[in-house]
């Protein structure tokens, strides 16, 4: 599903690109030694050289080449709107771009589905100069589908491989064509979405920075819907600071969505101003030690050494901590009142060219072309299109508020206020569900590569790259980039995956 239009650039000698930063780029292209429409052509490059094996894009911008040149000239006359102007993002194809791709959140029934608007965090982007080199391959439906689907299987696109050892490791979900692309050097940044875990495990399961905002932070406005409530885009990148530069243009300034709970108190900040390797001296960080106790002896070893880094930076560690909420049984009651009523919302709203306009009509639509969309089945949408119906919107509110209450009074919130925290530590994406139901943010950071593995929730053996996540309260996230910054500079976990160039069967 690739594309050759983009202008041909030799990668002979162009091994720099491999783990080049947002700075190094917006340096080359000051001196004049690199433009953006040559970056974009080497990216395209790599895509149809790498790609064929991971399967993590979907399509290319036709249009990305022509944006470039008109970037190209704009920072010559008049200089950069930001430092991403110039810059190639990819984007799950769950964020509306209105332009020549689609947005279908990985479904056929969608594959031919243009958006109207862009996405209000779209608009943002390329207001600050950035190319939007194409749509990011993704978990069909955000995982809604059916509970057998492979994380990063989508019906249009195919399976999603992790670069570092496609087919044997966990790719993560369901942002994992993002994930898989930034980790092979395919694109600079990309953007993801969240509902519980799906920035935070595809970016730990690649080596990767990610970032799941406070919920709010980041508009939801042209983003195909999960669980309304805990939804957001987030950035996925190679380094903290490339992600706090995203996350910079991606936050709004004002109010845009009055269904975003958190929005009227989100302002714009400049997410790189706690980038500063002393900042996590004297953090109190707690480590939630229910949630490790899945971990195996390899990745709790992984564990005690990110642990003993942070002391070593002078933070101060509480172990253990404990959360109040930690043994609470949470129920289904949020997803399966918002997701049918979201979705009907979103769909209903397509041109009448669309093939389906309703969760119903989508799965039939899937059943017509079962050969092509129902390799796992559809399970779970069909058991949402009917299990919330009985549901009264003040049960619903109820859980809602228990849900928060408990994920954050209880939860997050407790912990750092009895023990006097700054952040938590989890592994990987073990406090993801917990950030969700609160509506608090997350940042994982590369912390290291396992060979045995640990369980994942949801059952999964996942090897290979893992990360720490830090999580706190509600607009916290000043604080966890700062924190997650100095790890990441005393370590540099991180090295890019070996990658062999795709060769197609004749």
């Amino acid at each position: 599903m690739h594309t050759d239009n983009a202008p041909s650039s030799s990668l002979h000698g162009q091994e720099w690109i491999i783990e080049a930063d947002i700075a190094g780029l917006q340096q080359k292209m000051e001196q004049g030694i690199l433009t953006s429409e040559v970056l974009v052509g080497l990216y395209v490059e790599r895509i149809n050289q790498f790609d064929g094996l991971l399967n993590s894009v979907l399509e290319i911008n036709p249009d990305a080449p022509e944006i470039a040149r008109m970037l190209d000239r704009e920072r010559l006359e008049t200089g950069i709107r930001s430092p991403l102007h110039g810059i190639p993002v990819l984007v799950k194809d769950n964020i509306a771009t209105s332009d020549k791709l689609h947005t279908s959140a990985g479904a056929l029934a969608l594959a031919d589905s243009i958006a109207a608007e862009d996405a209000v965090v779209i608009g943002k982007l390329r207001a600050a100069g950035a190319v939007i080199l194409g749509k990011a391959n993704m978990t069909e439906w955000a995982n809604f589908m059916s509970s057998s689907m492979w994380a990063g299987y989508s019906s249009r696109g195919g399976l999603v491989l992790n670069p570092y050892g496609p087919g044997d490791f966990f790719i993560g979900g369901s942002s994992s064509g993002s994930a898989a692309a930034v980790a092979a050097n395919l694109t600079a940044v990309a953007l993801g979405t969240e509902t519980s875990g799906s920035i935070i495990s595809p970016a730990a399961q690649n080596s990767l920075v990610g970032i799941k905002p406070t919920r709010g932070l980041v508009s939801n406005s042209g983003i195909i819907p999960g669980i309304r409530s805990q939804d957001t885009a987030g950035p996925l990148a190679r380094t903290v600071t490339d992600a706090a530069l995203l996350l910079s243009v991606m936050a709004v300034s004002e109010v845009k969505d009055p269904s975003d709970s958190y929005d009227s108190e989100a302002r714009f900040r400049d997410y790189t101003a706690t980038l500063d390797t002393k900042y996590v001296t004297s953090k109190r960080i707690g480590i939630p030690r229910f949630y490790y106790k899945d971990l195996d002896e390899e990745a709790l070893h992984m564990m005690e050494s990110a642990i003993a880094v942070l002391r070593e930076l002078g933070a101060d560690i509480i172990d253990p901590v404990e959360l109040p909420c930690q043994n609470a049984e949470w129920n289904a009651i949020i997803l399966q009142y918002e997701f049918k009523r979201g979705l009907n919302r979103y769909l209903g709203g397509l041109p009448e060219s669309c093939p389906v306009h309703s969760l119903q009509e989508l799965i039939e639509f899937n059943k017509l072309y079962s050969g092509q969309t129902l390799k796992y089945g559809q399970g779970t949408l069909e058991w949402l299109n009917t299990s919330g119906d009985d549901i009264t919107e003040q049960e619903y509110l109820e859980q809602l508020h228990l849900s928060r209450s408990l994920a954050g009074a209880q939860g997050i919130d407790y912990a750092l206020e009895h023990y006097s925290l700054d952040a938590i530590m989890f592994a990987g994406c073990h406090g993801a569900d917990l950030a969700a139901r609160a509506g608090y943010p997350l940042i994982t950071v590369p912390a290291g590569y396992t060979t045995t593995g640990i369980v994942a929730p949801g059952g999964y053996i996942t090897t290979g790259p893992q990360g720490v996540t830090f999580s706190a309260s509600a607009f916290s996230e000043p604080v966890l980039i700062g924190i997650a910054y100095g790890f990441e500079q005393a370590t540099k976990y991180r090295v890019p995956p070996v990658l062999a160039p795709f060769r197609e069967i004749e």
